[in-house]
């Protein structure tokens, strides 16, 4: 069986837009994400900057406040718990509630924002990189292996972002232990430095982040660019210099 002629012709036009779309996320958008991430990161030495260190003490709030009203559960209303079934009754809930630091919800919304461009990047040129491979067979294979290692790049890069990409989570929960300490032992001072150097580190290791998607974008673009004719045409017609 054969692709009738005009699946064909649709799928090579396919081809050719994924080509379109990762030329342009090498030869602009990565360039251009290299100097807007290193600008930002310059600019985290600036207390105007949302990455700088100052901003620490100011947003962390590590105050116990009351309840507002409404809330929890209606005792009148509460319905017996499997401890109070068994024949016990479990400690009552803490009344108390610790504030989220928005600031620090601010920051973890930039990151995720550059690791999803980052992710969104990689797909696109690692299906050009994939398309524009050869059918296997002996001989000639130079190229083929720098699409791979091209590929393994893009992958580890690719891998990191998801992972950089999920430092919010982590940070709430880590940050969601400490505020159960507070609220469960208000007058241990030490939970309340705790949280207060939590929230300094997650604005270290965000500003590290940013680092590190620069760096990322900087060695793919290094790479792809020196080696761009191979991985748009892995295997040249070599024949001529055999002879």
């Amino acid at each position: 069986m054969q692709m009738d002629k005009e699946t064909s012709q649709k799928l090579e036009a396919f081809h050719k837009t994924a080509a379109l779309a990762a030329e342009v996320v090498l030869f602009r958008d990565f360039p251009i994400k290299i100097v807007e991430l290193h600008q930002l990161i310059e600019a985290t030495s600036s207390p105007t900057s949302i990455f700088h260190l100052s901003h620490a003490s100011s947003s962390t709030d590590a105050t116990v406040h009351p309840s507002t009203a409404g809330e929890g559960p209606d005792p009148k209303k509460r319905k017996l718990d499997s401890a109070e079934i068994n024949g016990f009754h479990s400690n009552a809930p803490y009344t108390g509630r610790v504030l989220p630091n928005s600031h620090l919800k601010q920051v973890h919304e930039t990151v995720k924002r550059e690791c999803e461009h980052m992710a969104e990047s990689c797909d696109k040129i690692k299906l050009w990189v994939n398309l524009s491979m050869p059918k296997i067979e002996d001989g000639d294979n130079f190229g083929v292996q720098i699409q791979e290692e091209v590929l393994n790049e893009l992958h580890r890069s690719q891998e990191a972002a998801y992972n950089l990409r999920d430092a919010a989570r982590q940070d709430y929960l880590a940050r969601a232990k400490i505020c159960s300490k507070l609220l469960k032992y208000p007058n241990v001072e030490d939970y309340v430095l705790a949280l207060q150097e939590h929230d300094e580190k997650q604005l270290y290791v965000a500003r590290q982040n940013l680092i590190d998607l620069r760096n990322m974008y900087a060695i793919l673009t290094d790479i792809m660019h020196k080696n761009i004719s191979k991985i748009r045409t892995p295997k040249a017609n070599n024949s001529v210099g055999l002879y």
